[in-house]
């Protein structure tokens, strides 16, 4: 037999496909005539190069299927115990506390600086009130 070219091989092998699988007859035939040609070409029948397609498929060895870390199974987790429970409870009541005091904390400042300002406008509010009084008293 003809050594074949792995390109010829890789044709013939399609083509084989779709004279055995093909959606329609005239599929299936035209699969079957370059199926036949690709043949002709190594110089073989049709049955013979299928009998050398097939003869170097089971003799080939089978490939190793890769391994990668996410085929691999996950181990079962491990049970949470209580006390890890009761830990993380006890954790996330501190660290609400500590953003509930740093809010507040933000609040006292905010209400600080507008008490200072209400301040310095009822101080300028007292000062136009006695304005005006000093006018009217002296107007009348």
């Amino acid at each position: 037999m003809t050594a074949w070219p792995p390109l010829d091989r890789e044709r013939f092998a399609k083509c084989r496909a779709l004279m055995e699988r093909g959606a329609t007859p005239g599929e299936r035939a035209a699969g079957r005539a370059a199926a036949t040609r690709i043949a002709a070409a190594a110089g073989l029948t049709l049955a013979q190069a299928e009998r050398a397609g097939t003869v170097r498929s089971e003799t080939a060895k089978p490939r190793s299927t890769p391994t990668y870390a996410w085929q691999r199974p996950k181990a079962p987790p491990t049970p949470i115990t209580l006390e890890e429970l009761q830990a993380q409870k006890l954790a996330a009541e501190a660290r609400r506390r500590g953003q509930a005091e740093r809010a507040a904390k933000r609040r006292r400042a905010v209400l600080a600086e507008q008490e200072r300002q209400n301040v310095a406008v009822r101080a300028a509010q007292a000062e136009r009130d006695r304005i005006w009084a000093e006018a009217r008293g002296s107007g009348t």
